[in-house]
């Protein structure tokens, strides 16, 4: 009975996340698509004067500029992350507990298919929130989804959860 149980529990899981995934991957694709069609590449519309500004760029590699044009690497980084998200997600899902967690890596996840879209389609990402102030990397929606994700679940697997969730969720 305890497999039945399991597997209802994974299923009632799986059509939420995959829609909430579809959502969060048409907001970040739609957001990109809007940039492309109504910027030049390297314009910037201020939004905060000298704070934050929306500007379009190309990025080939990742933050800082690390990685340029080695599409190969994000692609395997991509692969192996979805992989480990969706057999955590699948775990979570059997406890029938750690709503936040799955959350969680379902955001990591829309980012990762957000970006991956990019490399496939353009060999490069879209890139347009710019923080001016602190001149930091250029990112996306999909980046904010998955720098979100990571950063709350470290918070919580450090301060919420003990060694045996660990287990039921890894």
């Amino acid at each position: 009975m305890k497999n039945n149980s399991s597997k209802s529990m994974i299923a009632g899981n799986i059509l939420p996340a995959i829609i909430s995934i579809i959502i969060l991957v048409l907001t970040d694709q739609l957001t990109k698509f809007f940039i492309v069609n109504k910027l030049k590449l390297d314009e910037s519309i201020p939004v905060i004067d000298g704070v934050f500004e929306i500007r379009y760029i190309r990025n080939a590699g990742a933050a800082w500029g690390v990685f340029q044009n080695k599409q190969i690497i994000f692609y395997l980084i991509t692969v192996v992350a979805l992989f480990i998200c969706i057999y955590s997600f699948i775990k979570c899902a059997k406890t029938g507990k750690y709503l936040d967690i799955k959350v969680l890596i379902i955001m990591i996840m829309s980012g990762a298919i957000g970006n991956f879209i990019d490399r496939l389609r353009f060999k490069y990402v879209i890139d347009f929130l710019y923080f001016k102030l602190i001149n930091f990397p250029i990112f996306n929606v999909a980046d904010c989804y998955i720098t979100i994700g990571v950063f709350v679940l470290l918070f919580l697997m450090i301060f919420k959860y003990k060694e045996e969730d660990y287990n039921a969720i890894i």
